[in-house]
């Protein structure tokens, strides 16, 4: 159009537009605008019919009665490429159609990723003589000559080369949205529920990375986390050493006290879990759980953990990674890019920037929900309190190793950049276990410490508007103090169920439809949640087996680290390893 704006052939399409010549007066008015860089009246006509394409498209009215209906009626048309793979991970997408408007999410972001891998072809479709009949009712009016024809094929060609394709690209750009806003909800819930996840305190715990040719890493930590010592042992193919692998562990087990075992669940952790519930069957009753390992290998060649561990290799920082998320979760993961630990959907395919905004939120809030024990927590964990960076966290650190342990929340102002202004946001998300003061280990700021004394001298805490009037504190604020007072030291995590631990192995040739199991949802989709029985693979619930009534999203009555203790297996399908699983009429 800006070409034949240039030709001069505007005026052309304002006579064109009025539809006030027949065709014949309209192609012989053309012929005057014919000259050195117009070449005949066909090119003429064109340029004018571009110029009323382009006026059309950019009418606000018509993009909006086009991007209704799409929205509204428009069909996602997909079909596989020449270089689809029929058995490959897109096979249900080779030809398939879905409404616009109730397309899920996670479909959505599937159908994106195999355009990009170039498996799938994706169109949006609709019923395009429909459009063209009202818009002809609409524009072409009784009273107009019959130059409209060519009116009407300008409004044709408007629509398919520019209106379309333009509203095509908006509203896959609002499913992108929609669908990155979905895929990071769940992303961050679970992050949440993995998070909260309570820790296992007061017992020696050994951590198992599991591996074929490489071997098995065991680290040992102590009940505060502190790193003791660590092995390699092969109890698994191709060098099957059970009695030497055994007399290790029980070594271990021995010198330490080792009271559980972590064991990562990947490449060889279901014969490393045969080797356990063989030592337990053996006599050494030494319970273990399953954990994902998930970022593990990110966190051992990191930098945070080149700074924990300088001395140990990093496979054995690995084995450490991994029980400490039995130990503390929220400490040992709170070190790993989220992205890493294989609990969203589809987040690679999100916006990053999004997405990396809305986690760290997420963590800062969850940390500051829980508190921080400044005594024992890493710089990782310290840099997400309120008030707190990466900077500070470190200097605190520093400080506890030079000088050691805060005996009191004030201490923390000898912290070289801890200033006022960051003692006063920080302090209410710090404890300290034994401090000088009782209300150390509570979330109560060293600035309401002088109320919370006098709180303490009531016999009847219930009338709080009298209370509050009384000690001149806000009624918000008196709550929250004598809430704290109520459960001094409480963590949130404690009100949740526990990591599961086990003595003995789940095979899949001992399951059958119908077999009850147990097991640890690892995972959770739009669709459905993983679940580890213990297994090389996650079993799969649908969102249909999940409950007897209807629920929107498996988040209703799922958590990820939830502990399930009665499963229906309903589908086996042994070749690839995969089970159906069921929560109905449990």
């Amino acid at each position: 159009a800006s070409t034949a704006i240039k030709q001069g052939l505007e005026p052309l399409a304002n006579t064109l537009q009025s539809a006030k010549l027949s065709k014949e007066a309209f192609l012989s008015q053309a012929k005057r605008f014919v000259k050195e860089d117009v070449k005949d009246v066909a090119m003429a006509v064109r340029g004018a019919q571009d110029i009323v394409a382009e006026r059309y498209t950019d009418l606000p009215k018509e993009r909006e009665v086009l991007r209704d209906m799409m929205q509204r009626h428009g069909q996602i048309e997909v079909k596989g490429t020449k270089t689809f793979h029929d058995e490959g991970a897109y096979k249900k997408y080779k030809i398939h159609s879905e409404k616009v408007a109730t397309i899920p999410s996670h479909r959505y972001l599937a159908i994106k990723r195999g355009e990009k891998e170039k498996e799938l072809s994706v169109k949006l479709r609709i019923d395009t003589e429909r459009y063209l009949d009202t818009l002809k009712r609409y524009k072409l009016k009784e009273w107009m000559a019959s130059s409209k024809t060519l009116l009407f094929d300008a409004y044709k060609d408007g629509f398919k080369r520019l209106l379309f394709p333009s509203i095509e690209r908006e509203i896959f750009g609002l499913l992108k949205e929609r669908a990155d806003s979905a895929a990071i909800s769940v992303f961050g819930k679970n992050l949440t529920q993995l998070f909260m996840t309570p820790p296992v305190v007061g017992k020696v715990l050994l951590g198992a990375d599991p591996a074929y040719r490489t071997g098995c890493k065991l680290a040992v930590i102590d009940e505060n986390g502190m790193y003791l010592d660590h092995a390699v042992i092969y109890p698994v193919p191709p060098r099957d050493e059970y009695e030497k692998s055994r007399a290790v562990v029980e070594k271990l087990v021995k010198k330490y006290h080792i009271e559980g075992v972590a064991i990562g669940n990947g490449t060889a952790s279901n014969e490393t879990q045969a080797f356990f519930a063989k030592l337990n069957k053996d006599g050494l009753n030494l319970p273990y759980t399953v954990v994902s390992e998930a970022g593990a290998s990110v966190y051992s060649a990191s930098r945070i953990a080149a700074q924990e561990y300088p001395d140990l290799d990093v496979t054995i920082r690995g084995a450490i990674s991994i029980v400490q998320r039995v130990r503390d979760p929220m400490s040992a993961l709170v070190k790993i890019d989220p992205k890493s630990l294989g609990i969203g959907q589809y987040q690679h395919d999100v916006d990053q920037k999004l997405l990396e905004r809305k986690l760290y939120e997420g963590v800062e809030s969850l940390v500051n929900s829980v508190g921080v024990d400044v005594n024992s927590a890493s710089a990782s964990l310290l840099s997400f309190v309120a008030g707190i960076g990466p900077k500070i966290a470190q200097n605190i650190i520093m400080y506890r190793e030079s000088q050691g342990i805060f005996t009191s929340k004030s201490s923390l102002l000898k912290v070289k950049g801890l200033g006022a202004k960051a003692y006063e946001q920080a302090a209410g998300f710090l404890r300290i276990r034994e401090g000088k003061s009782e209300f150390d280990n509570t979330g109560i700021h060293p600035e309401s410490y002088a109320i919370a004394k006098k709180i303490e001298t009531y016999d009847d805490k219930s009338d709080i508007p009298v209370m509050a009037r009384a000690l001149n504190v806000g009624e918000l604020t008196l709550r929250d103090i004598i809430k704290e007072l109520d459960k001094p030291g409480f963590d949130p995590r404690h009100q949740l169920p526990s990591i599961p631990f086990k003595d003995k192995l789940t095979d899949i040739s001992m399951l059958k439809e119908g077999s009850i199991v147990s097991g640890v949802v690892r995972n959770i989709a739009d669709f459905g949640a993983f679940v580890d029985i213990g297994l090389k693979n996650d079993g799969m619930i649908h969102i249909s087996q999940m409950s007897e009534k209807r629920i929107s999203h498996p988040l209703e009555v799922l958590s990820v680290n939830q502990y399930l203790p009665r499963i229906e297996v309903i589908g086996l399908e042994l070749e690839k390893n995969k089970v159906s699983l069921s929560l109905k009429e449990i």
